[in-house]
């Protein structure tokens, strides 16, 4: 007699024996809390997500732009904007990208199906990881916006522009989710950098566009994502600090939030549908 089929004669032999009504949520926990700890513990990953968005916002953003703009006061809040829109881009992508995909090759995905735990655990726990770096990725921007930069953005904007990059990396995850369910654990991280990179350029978020390509920061989701922010910010994008122009908002709110969420959907069902099909 196996372990289970004990444990479920002993439960109809006694019914006063139950399931705890918090073990779903405790699984929950438990996923998300490991899954959190292993990506910490992952130098090659953790050390330049946290690192390298403050360190190129104080050197790029504050010491060389902040001192060429000349009194402009739109370009330090602009600088902010840009690099928080950076800083959470990388985590959803190459932390989906290329974990799923190494998972799926050495078949952990399909042990987990086979393992009693509520079936949207492991992605659920990967976007509570991402979240959490974008979280931390955004205290360090804010901590040297404010003592570096001397930005004048108030304490309920930095927690607006928090909360609307770290809600805006799930769209990011769903991407990275969708390359590493088709991506080998080989390649994930190649194609990972070919959506990642044209994405950051195209979203505009280090220098103007070229009149001839400015058309294509449409179709990029962190163009989107920036427009947001800027919106809260009351900043004015790169394209507009270069023109010398008024306020630069190309996309209103409502429709850089719809396309934010149906890039996740989209992208997510698609990879939900690639998971349950081959694993």
């Amino acid at each position: 007699m196996t372990a289970a089929s004990a444990t479920t004669l002993s439960s109809e032999l006694n019914p006063q024996v139950q399931v705890p009504s918090d073990l779903p949520w405790r699984a929950y926990w438990t996923e998300a809390k490991y899954e959190v700890i292993r990506a910490c513990r992952a130098p090659a990953f953790a050390i330049p997500f946290f690192s390298l968005p403050v360190v190129f916002y104080v050197l790029v953003g504050i010491f060389l732009v902040g001192s060429m703009s000349h009194g402009d006061p739109r370009v330090i809040p602009t600088m902010f904007v840009n690099w928080a829109t950076f800083g959470v881009m990388g985590p959803g992508m190459f932390g989906f990208g290329m974990f799923v995909a190494t998972e799926r090759e050495q078949g952990l995905l399909r042990l987990k199906r086979a393992l009693p735990m509520p079936t949207a655990s492991y992605v659920l726990a990967k976007m509570a990881m991402t979240m959490i770096f974008g979280a931390a990725v955004m205290a360090t921007l804010i901590l040297a916006a404010v003592f570096l930069a001397h930005a004048r953005i108030t304490l309920m904007q930095y927690l607006l522009i928090t909360v609307i990059d770290v809600v805006g990396s799930l769209s990011f995850c769903a991407i990275g989710l969708f390359i590493g369910s088709r991506a080998s654990a080989k390649s994930a991280p190649a194609f990972v950098n070919l959506a990642y990179l044209p994405m950051m350029h195209l979203a505009g978020l280090f220098y103007p566009l070229p009149k001839s390509i400015q058309p294509l920061e449409f179709i990029s989701p962190a163009f989107y994502l920036n427009q947001l922010n800027l919106h809260v910010a009351r900043a004015a994008s790169i394209d507009a600090l270069a023109l010398a122009s008024g306020p630069s908002s190309h996309a209103r709110p409502l429709l850089c939030i719809a396309v934010l969420t149906i890039v996740t959907l989209c992208f997510g069902i698609l990879a939900a549908r690639r998971l349950k099909r081959l694993g």
